[in-house]
């Protein structure tokens, strides 16, 4: 059974992306409809009752085009408010966490270094992945303040310093896999190569979340076989987030911008 039905993604700016870019790799024929929420970005200031509030409305509005799947492609919104979402929809809900297992299975040295945002950082959510995933190993945690702000404004400049401060961390601890634990920090992935250790490996979501996908369209029969043009929608400005989205996807896109 086919279905063309729409999936449904969603982050506080462009870090999604790289979550989306990984999906359309593996399933190209799949309808995408991407919200950017960047008038609420960054969520990591916001509480959990706000983050719940926000993304109920993105949620509403995304079910208005039919979606078959949501993808929370944001590693806060899906540390508080994934439960959430689950207790308020019935259709499948994918989020988005740290790749700490794959990490700790990888890891030689039993040390490796998760990069999040301070909400993602600080949450219960993430203290739990690792007591779980990584109990055997040596984790050092770091709260990379400003640099999902520097990534969503591409500020350079400051992306290289923070990156930089980071790398240096991620040396001195000796880490040998890192973790990229949110989504924004994919798309600066060359830049922490470039700074860390030669043998070091970065891991991010991407791969994870597209491979669940595909197999929860496999197990419900909802491939699509029908290709429309997807659809990018953002709460700010559409000219910046499609100039910016085009330069990261590698192809051309138009946003629209919209009120939630």
């Amino acid at each position: 059974m086919q279905n063309n039905r729409p999936i449904g993604f969603f982050d506080s700016g462009v870090g999604g992306l790289s979550i989306l870019k990984e999906v359309k790799r593996l399933l190209p024929q799949e309808n995408i409809i991407f919200f950017a929420d960047q008038k609420n970005f960054p969520y990591g200031k916001k509480t959990e009752q706000e983050l719940n509030t926000i993304t109920k409305k993105i949620a509403d509005f995304l079910m208005s085009y039919d979606i078959k799947i949501l993808v929370i492609a944001c590693n806060t919104a899906t540390c508080y408010s994934l439960k959430y979402l689950r207790s308020k929809f019935k259709i499948p809900i994918i989020g988005v966490v740290p790749a700490i297992k794959p990490a700790a299975q990888r890891s030689r040295s039993a040390k490796i270094a998760i990069l999040s945002t301070p909400a993602t950082s600080s949450s219960a959510y993430l203290k739990d992945l690792i007591k779980e995933f990584a109990a055997d190993v040596n984790v050092l945690n770091i709260s990379c303040g400003g640099l999902e702000e520097a990534i969503e404004d591409s500020n350079h400049k400051t992306i290289a310093h923070l990156v930089s401060n980071y790398s240096k961390k991620i040396k001195n601890f000796g880490a040998d896999v890192v973790v990229l634990g949110c989504t924004h920090y994919p798309i600066v992935k060359d830049k922490f190569k470039e700074l860390v250790d030669p043998d070091t490996k970065l891991v991010d979501s991407a791969s994870s979340v597209a491979k669940r996908l595909k197999e929860l369209l496999k197990i419900s029969g909802s491939y699509s076989n029908s290709k429309a043009d997807d659809l990018y929608f953002t709460t700010s400005n559409a000219q910046k987030f499609s100039e910016i989205s085009s330069s990261i996807l590698n192809f051309q896109i138009l946003a629209k911008e919209v009120a939630i």
